[in-house]
């Protein structure tokens, strides 16, 4: 995976994430969709559904479409300073982003039907509050649950850009069908999280820091219903890595490492990922992932 080798200047730009679950025959699968090559954001990697909050996200005709009020979204992401309206707003961006990029729409009654039909709207070229105002859709809110904040440090590391990326989770609704857009994304999978952090050891995928850290962290979990049930008892936690170099190796650093400015560790696995080889790894191997 290429590195950015210059400070970033420019502030984080508000993201959302959203972390698409499902019970598999073998235990817990998460969704991954591969971007494009071309992209200018982690391009070729394989990502969690997602992307930058729009200025459209805060719209008031989107707002209203929420099934919680925006004090109820902001208490929940935990961010005291946070105001209300980019609260609601960071929702809206992961429903979206999620229906963009997947083909799933966490709405109130949307079947299958209904998902294909708003599918074949936004194709037409209408925006998604337009969509939504078509088809008389209020976007479901308590089915994607906060689980983690990323924010991307200024120093040389894997992006160009900067963000602030709120990581939501959330089980697949019944009745309707993740899938690439082959626009943004030209691939896709369902994986276990061990298992695509075994293709990525292999080489077979590619994954970014932030997605190999959530992998490592859902790996704990054998259900959907335990990832959300964990996501519910627990505010989500901050992780901002700091990179620093040792060696000629660059080595990101999360909260719990020596090395980290926060001491109290917020995942499980390594406190530290080594840029060697060509892609993100533990000290001590593949096995490190799970400790």
């Amino acid at each position: 995976m290429e590195l950015n080798t210059e400070i970033i200047h420019t502030p984080p730009r508000d993201a959302a994430t959203v972390v698409m679950l499902r019970d598999g025959s073998q235990g817990l699968e998460v969704f991954l969709v591969k971007r494009h090559g071309l992209s200018d954001v982690l391009g070729g990697a394989y990502v969690f559904p997602g992307g930058k909050v729009d200025a459209a996200d805060a719209h008031p005709d989107l707002q209203a479409r929420l099934d919680q009020p925006a004090q109820a979204l902001h208490a929940s992401l935990n961010e005291p300073a946070l105001s209300h309206l980019t609260a609601a707003s960071l929702f809206v961006a992961a429903v979206r982003e999620a229906f963009e990029e997947s083909g799933i729409l966490f709405a109130h009654q949307a079947e299958a039907a209904t998902t294909a039909q708003a599918s074949a709207l936004l194709r037409e070229g209408l925006g998604f509050e337009a969509v939504l105002q078509r088809l008389g859709l209020q976007l479901q809110t308590r089915s994607i649950l906060p689980w983690s904040r990323w924010i991307t440090p200024k120093q040389p590391a894997v992006m160009s850009k900067r963000f602030d990326t709120r990581f939501f989770v959330a089980a697949v609704p019944a009745h309707q069908t993740a899938q690439h857009d082959n626009f943004e994304a030209t691939e896709s999978a369902w994986l276990a999280p061990r298992t695509a952090l075994a293709q990525y050891w292999d080489r077979q995928i590619e994954l970014a820091p932030p997605q190999i850290m959530s992998l490592i962290h859902l790996a704990r979990h054998a259900t959907v219903h335990s990832v959300l049930d964990a996501a519910r008892r627990q505010p989500p936690p901050v992780i901002a890595p700091e990179p620093f170099r040792n060696d000629q190796e660059l080595i990101l650093c999360y909260p719990g490492d020596e090395r980290h400015s926060v001491r109290e560790q917020a995942l499980p696995g390594p406190t530290r990922l080594i840029h060697r080889n060509q892609r993100f790894e533990p000290q001590d191997g593949f096995e490190a992932l799970f400790i």
